[in-house]
Parts: C-alpha cells; structure tokens; sequence
C-alpha cells in the first residue's frame, strides 16, 4: 500500500530568510541572517559586525519571494501543495526585537501572503524563528544567554499568533533548536540564538543556558498560542540525524546512545515538559551552573508541544574501535564519528539513507507517542539547464521517491502518526550552511549564481511534475 491518510499534508518548506530578499524594506530591522556572507561547499560562510562594504550577502535579495510571493504561490497551487511551511522574519515584526508596538507594515505583509495561501487551497505552516533573530538582540543583549529575550521571543509570538489566529493553524516556535549543541562554533551557536561568547565563557555551558532560555521561551509561547485559539496545533522542530553504531561492540552501542542524547534532549523538553535526568547528570559531572527557577520549571510544564516537526536528512555511524578512523566526539570514551560503508553521499558529504528516516520516525513516535511531521527532506544538488531549457533532475527524484517509500512503511506496516511531508525548499533558494543560490533542492528552478547573478526567472524542473503526480495520486501509487 502506497498511499497517505486522505488529510494528509503533502506540501514544500523554506524559511524567510533564504527566500524573502527585501532586507531594509517595509520597516524591517537587520537580522542575524543579513550578516552572513556567501560560501560554498570549501568556503565557511563569515558573520561579520553589521554590514560590511565588498562582502556579498546573499540573503539580502534571496529569490525575492517578498515582491513575487503572489506569483510562486501560483506554482505552489499548480504543483498541487496542500500546506507551505514558511517562517516569520521576527525584525520584520519587532525591528530590533525589544519594541513594545509591533511594525505594522512587517504584520500587514504577512498578512497578505497568508491570505493569498489560503485563497489557493493552501495551508500555512509557520516556524516563529528559522535560524533568524532581530541581530539589535545580539549585540545589545548577548543573544538568548540572556533571560531577557525570554520575554522578548514571548511578546513578539503572542503578537504574530494574536494577529493571524484565524489564519494560521500550524505553528513551530524555534527550528532545528538542537542543532547547536553539535558544534560550538559561530554558525551553529549563531543562527540558534545569537550568542556572544566571552572572552571567559565555556562556549559548552554558554550555549546550554542559551538553549534552557529558548526552551523555556518555546513553552511560554506554546501555552499563550492555546490560549489566543484552543484550535491552534503548535509543534517543536528538530533536526534528526541517527547515529548508528558501527559495530554490535556493547562500546559502539553505547557511544551511539549517548550522541544521540544530544538530539533528544530537546525534543524530550519540549514534548515531556521537564529536564531529562541524563542531561542533569551531565551538567553536574561538567561543574556547569545552568540557571533556571521553579516558575521556570512549571511553564516547561505547562507548554509542552502537540506535535514533532522534524527535518531528516542524512545518518550518521560512531565506533570506538581503535583501528576505524573518524572524527572523535566528546559524547563517550574514544568514540568517532565515521563513514558508514553501506551508504553513499551526496556532494557536501551527506550520507544518503532513506531507511534512516523510517528507522526516525519508529524511534521517536515510540520515545514520545506524538504526531510527526516531516517539514523538512530532500537533496541538494547543482542543477543543470539542459540546450532544450529542460533541468532533468532524476537524481532529485530518486532520493525522494526512496524516502516517500520508508516514510509511506513507517505509516502503514509500523503504526507512526505522521501528519505530512513538506520537502526542503520547494523554490530554490539560499542554502543556509554554504550560503549557496546553485546548492539547489527546489521543484522550482530560480535563476541566479552564487555571485547574485541572474534574471530570477521561475522554471520548473523535471522533478516539478513527478511530485505534482505523487500528491494527486496521494503517495507513490503503483510505482
């Protein structure tokens, strides 16, 4: 059997950043993403200190969804999507994040492209933060280390959700919240919370309490959403990357348990609304003082999410055997993160895996007994515009159709509650990681470079009708 439950939310995903443009238009304030510079797949991209004269940023124009949306809300009607997950940019609503009265012009905005969604049948899915915070918030404040953007995020969601309750359904507070806790490095602490580390600060233990904060941030929102409409459904977003053990040595299987404990403390915050005993074991043993009180404690309580949004994109293997290579993690003893030899990667070195993301959604419907939504999947790639004007993308085809095949059998033969499937920029847009226009994952063609050249001209690719075939016919069919 391969076909969905008849409700089921076939759609596409980008966040505001990565395809609005317009970046000083309608009152909107600078935001950490408009100082992030392009790169690519050998070029780290550079956060600089405001603008800087001869960097390129590449989120400043995007693919200018912000003056074309009426049109690419066409293509999105035409290819047959029944939901689109967006984000809201929080300067275009707050311009420096700590104003008491909102932008009216950033409200109206969304306002109208949520209207124009919903003329055509099509449903928003809104994330409150993609990897965007006001950067006023940043540099006045040290980003969310500091409690007072608790109050900030919480004022700026009661104000969003308030102004589209009749509009908006789907609601996801912070996006990919988990990946920070990977890599203390700008990027990842960045585009999470807009930390400023100290010159003193445990980058580690900093970045724990900035997560604490948005975590309690996320369910103060979440509890506010219900109470402006019982009927909202407000959901966390993960980024889920399962580490398999190399081998079936106990060390192995161990080592992969505690790396994943990484990605599922905050999700088991947010669905089960308390701090796992594991996590407070570790903070102990590391001498770390993360800050939170018992009020604190009962909003983590009281805002717990009714749904697990998640992204699912590649797999990863860790060994502790001494003659494996791999980079070593400092989740347990000698452990490696390593390649795993029964897959192939794609050209950024992402593992391909689509049973990886059946083996996903088994193990966390199992862990929380809650509906999961995949909002974020698909494949990077450099598309080519064929001397006919065509952009033959089967490899795309491909690495969907097998991963629509294992989420389709983790519905069916395992019992998982899966709500929808919303692939990864469905419009080509700027790739957050390199900072890419050509790392493209779209059904929909942009034409533009990595040096911001191009007409932004909309062509579909090959992959464009296959997918509006796979949502008429509600799943893969008989293929």
């Amino acid at each position: 059997m391969n076909r969905l439950p008849k409700d089921f939310l076939w759609g596409g995903a980008v966040a505001a950043h990565q395809i609005e443009g317009a970046y000083r238009s309608g009152g909107k304030g600078l935001s950490t993403a408009d100082v992030m510079t392009a790169g690519d797949v050998d070029t780290k991209r550079k956060i600089t200190a405001g603008i800087k004269e001869g960097e390129y940023y590449p989120n400043h124009e995007a693919s200018n969804f912000y003056h074309r949306y009426k049109e690419d809300i066409q293509l999105l009607k035409e290819l047959g999507l029944k939901a689109f997950r967006t984000s809201i940019n929080w300067a275009r609503i707050f311009p420096k994040g700590d104003e008491q009265e909102p932008n009216e012009e950033g409200l109206q905005f969304y306002d109208d492209l949520f209207d124009e969604l919903l003329k055509q049948g099509i449903e928003p899915v809104i994330t409150l933060s993609h990897f965007e915070i006001p950067y006023h918030l940043h540099t006045e404040y040290g980003g969310f280390k500091n409690r007072k953007l608790i109050d900030f995020f919480v004022h700026y969601a009661q104000t969003v959700m308030t102004r589209y309750k009749n509009k908006v359904k789907y609601w996801m507070t912070f996006n990919e919240i988990n990946n920070q806790m990977d890599s203390f490095d700008e990027l990842h602490t960045w585009t999470n919370s807009a930390v400023r580390f100290g010159e003193e600060d445990n980058k580690e233990e900093v970045t724990i309490q900035a997560s604490v904060n948005e975590l309690i941030a996320s369910a103060k929102a979440v509890k506010i959403g219900k109470e402006i409409n019982p009927d909202f459904q407000i959901g966390c977003m993960m980024a889920y990357v399962p580490v398999y053990p190399l081998s079936a040595h106990p060390h192995d299987q161990l080592a992969a348990v505690k790396m994943m404990e990484r990605r599922f403390f905050y999700s088991d915050v947010h669905v089960r609304g308390e701090l796992p005993a594991y996590a407070l074991a570790r903070w102990k043993k590391q001498g770390y003082k993360i800050v939170y009180t018992e009020e604190d404690l009962n909003a983590l309580k009281q805002g717990t999410v009714d749904y697990i949004g998640f992204s699912y994109y590649m797999s990863h293997a860790v060994t502790t055997l001494p003659d494996v290579g791999g980079e070593a993690v400092r989740d347990y003893p000698g452990a490696k993160d390593t390649a795993n030899p029964y897959l192939t990667a794609n050209d950024w070195g992402w593992q391909i895996d689509p049973t990886g993301l059946r083996y996903t959604l088994n193990i966390v419907y199992q862990r929380y007994n809650k509906p999961l939504f995949i909002v974020e999947n698909g494949m990077g790639a450099y598309d080519k515009i064929d001397s006919d004007g065509k952009i033959c993308d089967d490899y795309r085809v491909d690495y969907l159709k097998a991963h629509i095949k294992a989420m389709t059998l983790a519905v069916n033969e395992d019992g998982v509650d899966l709500m929808g499937y919303t692939p990864w920029g469905v419009i080509d847009i700027v790739s957050f990681g390199s900072g890419e226009m050509e790392k493209r994952y779209g059904f929909v063609y942009v034409d533009k470079d990595n040096q911001g050249k191009g007409s932004l001209k909309r062509i579909r690719k090959e992959s464009f009708g296959w997918y509006q075939q796979v949502i008429k016919q509600n799943g893969l069919g008989d293929e």
